[in-house]
């Protein structure tokens, strides 16, 4: 009997010691994860709670930061202004030379109208000067064409206000009323837009027309 009960408290004492080696071991380990937020919460100290030394090391950073966000700022606002001046000058450049392509194009015409000039007065001839504003008046409008430029449809065409404009209503039976009947100065359009309405005269019902419907 004695040799049982001292085998039963050998084995509760063995059990105690292994309890007592884990709840060790609990403990280590919750020990280590306190150290380790108490650390992270040295990192993240409030202001407040800064000492001295602290706070002057944060002033530090701060203005370092700033230093380095201000220098970027200045380069950022003297580069665009840099564009900007640039972005001036092109457009500048640009609206002054914008007609070069078409002067260019009218030079041959400006020549054309100059030879035609000069040979009808070598001449003495009325028919060669003629000759040459015509052969000049279609090299202009060859020209302008090349550019978009196109006539506006009128002589004959119904009359269409958004490309006609009529200077007076004419009696005329030979043609169904509101038909273009002259055209006294030409429209045109610029790449399909209307620049200049055709000035015209539109005919309207005669007055025996009128009679006879009655």
């Amino acid at each position: 009997m004695t040799q049982i009960k001292m085998n039963v408290k050998k084995r509760e004492d063995d059990t105690e010691e292994k309890t007592e080696g884990k709840t060790g071991k609990g403990i280590g380990e919750t020990a280590g994860e306190e150290g380790h937020h108490s650390k992270k919460e040295k990192k993240e100290v409030p202001l407040e709670k800064m000492t001295k030394s602290q706070l002057l090391e944060k002033v530090k950073e701060a203005e370092a930061s700033a230093e380095k966000h201000y220098d970027l700022y200045v380069r950022s606002q003297a580069e665009m202004e840099n564009m900007k001046r640039r972005f001036q000058r092109e457009k500048s450049e640009l609206v002054k030379f914008s007609n070069e392509s078409l002067i260019k194009q009218l030079l041959p015409v400006m020549d054309n109208l100059e030879k035609a000039i000069a040979h009808s007065k070598d001449e003495n001839s009325l028919d060669a000067l003629v000759k040459g504003v015509e052969l000049t008046l279609k090299g202009l409008r060859d020209t302008l064409e090349k550019s978009g430029l196109k006539e506006v449809k009128a002589a004959g065409e119904a009359f269409d206000p958004n490309f006609h404009e009529a200077m007076c209503e004419q009696e005329d039976d030979c043609v169904q009323p509101g038909t273009v009947i002259q055209e006294v100065q030409k429209g045109y359009l610029l790449n399909e837009r209307l620049i200049r309405p055709a000035m015209v005269i539109v005919s309207k019902k005669g007055s025996e027309s009128d009679e006879s419907g009655t």
